[in-house]
């Protein structure tokens, strides 16, 4: 479909519509931002205790610390702008700041995902080669890879936001609830099907690449819980592979529920979509730190000592 159906016109600031058809929109903006705060909360807890415990500096903390970086950026990117919305009633968003956080925005929901990759094989090397563990994955090469993680996502979305910044703009109206890259191409003078192609190409690598290689690796783990005879190394085991799929599911069944429901044929409208899309920007990033303070043995045990106010001794 050509453009020139379209009036072209320069677009200094969208408007943000996503919620004019809410009625209670004050209680929905006070209930993001106390996720909002809580995210930052315990994601900053979770930083701190590990940066500050040498006992801590190892792999599997390193990820975690990586994964607390990456839920503070994406949930930023999309709740600030919501509560601005909605508590502030400010709508109006500059095309530059829209932008930016659309690229920080997918940049995070990429990087997450590679995220828990990362810690999903480091589980499987620790639980399948104990006694190698420590002479594979390393500090430096986790950190190694870790920043490979950042600069595929960075890579990525340097295409994909070059596309979104290369449209014409015509509707300076974003219909959504935050800015992305398929509220923006949609407020495009142009025919947004063709523009949906590469971030399709983005959620089947995610989807279809990422994620079954996630769910292997915990067959692989759960397989070998299974053959353990010590039962207090199988319950350890088990907690820990717990708290990855609880972490895990957070993350992807939002987006599976809305990729099922389109492919059997439900059409989901504006109100539903917006549901989702809330549901899976800001759920997995306050479940992320909620889990891993209170499931994971050491850091509860850190946080237990700052609230009995133990004193905590490092340890090099």
């Amino acid at each position: 479909m050509a453009a020139e159906n379209y009036t072209v016109k320069n677009v200094d600031s969208f408007i943000v519509i996503g919620f004019d058809h809410l009625q209670n929109q004050k209680l929905l903006g006070f209930l993001i931002l106390i996720t909002y705060m809580l995210t930052l909360l315990g994601n900053g807890i979770n930083l701190c205790i590990i940066s500050t415990d040498r006992q801590l500096h190892k792999p599997m903390y390193i990820l975690i610390c990586n994964l607390a970086v990456v839920d503070i950026m994406f949930s930023s990117t999309c709740s600030t702008t919501m509560i601005s919305v909605l508590l502030a009633e400010i709508k109006t968003v500059s095309y530059y700041s829209c932008i930016s956080r659309t690229y920080f925005y997918h940049l995070g929901d990429i990087t997450v995902c590679m995220a828990l990759s990362l810690m999903a094989t480091d589980r499987l090397i620790a639980i399948r080669l104990p006694l190698r563990y420590h002479s594979i994955v390393t500090n430096s090469r986790t950190c190694v890879f870790i920043l490979l993680t950042w600069l595929i996502a960075f890579a990525i979305m340097g295409v994909v936001i070059s596309v979104a910044d290369s449209v014409p703009y015509c509707q300076p109206v974003i219909k959504y609830v935050f800015c992305d890259y398929p509220s923006m191409i949609r407020a495009a003078c142009v025919n947004p099907e063709p523009y949906f192609f590469l971030p399709a190409m983005i959620n089947l690598w995610l989807l279809c690449g990422q994620f079954p290689f996630i769910m292997c690796t915990y067959a692989v783990l759960v397989y070998s819980v299974t053959r353990l005879s010590n039962n207090s190394s199988k319950r350890q085991m088990i907690s820990t592979c717990s708290s990855h799929l609880i972490v895990l599911f957070s993350y992807y069944a939002p987006k599976l529920v809305s990729v099922l429901l389109t492919r059997i044929g439900v059409v989901l409208s504006l109100t539903e979509r917006n549901a989702v899309t809330i549901v899976a920007s800001v759920v997995p990033s306050l479940i992320n730190p909620t889990i891993y303070c209170t499931r994971t043995k050491e850091i509860r045990k850190r946080l237990a000592d700052v609230f009995l106010h133990k004193r905590i001794v490092p340890q090099s």
